[in-house]
């Protein structure tokens, strides 16, 4: 492999798309696109084009697949609030879109707050009765927001050009003993690879300019406890790629793939109607110590 390298990046180059290359940074201890856009590059992406040109179903989806995402975020809620005490109840969600996970934050009686940049994903948040600020999170927003007991940010370091900048005023921004619960794409994974290598498939997952960064539970994992944070609990979703590998190729098929995230959800909820939801988290945590999983769901302490 071709060896690429810079003042503040090198590695070896994984793959190149669309003009971009991808490096296994050795400084940064992750896989992103190098060179990095910029963050005034990606502003007017996230301000005003992401949830309308770029992901223009993502509410409407998101909306119809509601009570899924009630499970979703139930089980992180769970996890809060068993290693949280019962007046510790203040958190934010960076990145928080059209203000679901807020809004069931609020349901269960959470003073919850969402900071999101997208002018219509806010409007969205707004309906739905939840508080929001407009901006993204920088120092200046992060000082006005205030101290959390909780920080959760759900697919937001894929997207950014400076996740170790966002982890560490993240970290700020809790107080001592404080958790964040972080989601991103677990990418370069064994199926994906395995996909790459047998049947040919192109590095789908590789979509920059939105997808700057490529994290897996080892290289997420050891970024959070250089920046100051315990892991106390590894979990995943269910392993979509599993599909690709048994032959439905959704990267080629947008109906396939909402067909194939249909039967993600009926996974999961049937567990949950029959009241085995415990075993389905042991499922996913499972899969998430192998390394396997669509993506990687950490908790981590402030220390």
């Amino acid at each position: 492999m071709v060896s690429i390298g810079c003042d503040k990046h090198s590695g070896p180059l994984l793959d190149e798309v669309g003009g971009f290359q991808v490096i296994d940074c050795q400084v940064c201890g992750f896989k992103h696109v190098h060179p990095l856009p910029t963050a005034a590059e990606l502003e007017t992406v996230y301000r005003h084009e992401y949830y309308v040109s770029d992901k223009p179903l993502f509410i409407k989806e998101g909306t119809a697949d509601s009570q899924w995402w009630q499970q979703v975020y139930s089980d992180r809620f769970d996890t809060l609030e068993d290693c949280l005490p019962e007046n510790e109840r203040r958190i934010l969600d960076v990145g928080s879109g059209p203000g679901f996970f807020i809004q069931h934050g609020q349901q269960r009686g959470w003073s919850a707050i969402g900071i999101e940049p997208s002018v219509r994903a806010c409007e969205h948040a707004r309906s739905l009765g939840t508080e929001v600020v407009e901006d993204f999170f920088t120092e200046s927003s992060a000082a006005k927001l205030g101290k959390f007991n909780a920080i959760h940010a759900n697919a937001v370091l894929e997207h950014i050009p400076n996740p170790i900048e966002m982890l560490a005023l993240m970290r700020e921004s809790l107080v001592s003993g404080g958790v964040l619960c972080v989601v991103v794409p677990n990418d370069y994974n064994p199926f994906q690879e395995t996909l790459r290598e047998i049947e040919g498939y192109r590095p789908w997952w590789v979509a920059p300019p939105h997808h700057l960064n490529f994290f897996d539970f080892d290289s997420l994992g050891n970024l959070l406890e250089k920046m100051g944070f315990d892991v106390f609990l590894k979990e995943t979703t269910f392993p979509m790629d599993m599909f690709l590998l048994m032959g439905d190729n959704y990267v080629d098929d947008g109906q396939l793939g909402r067909a194939c995230h249909q039967k993600r959800i009926r996974f999961d909820t049937q567990l949950n109607k029959a009241g085995r939801n415990s075993s389905k988290r042991a499922f996913y945590q499972a899969l998430a110590n192998a390394g396997l999983g669509r993506e990687v769901v950490l908790f981590a302490r402030k220390v």
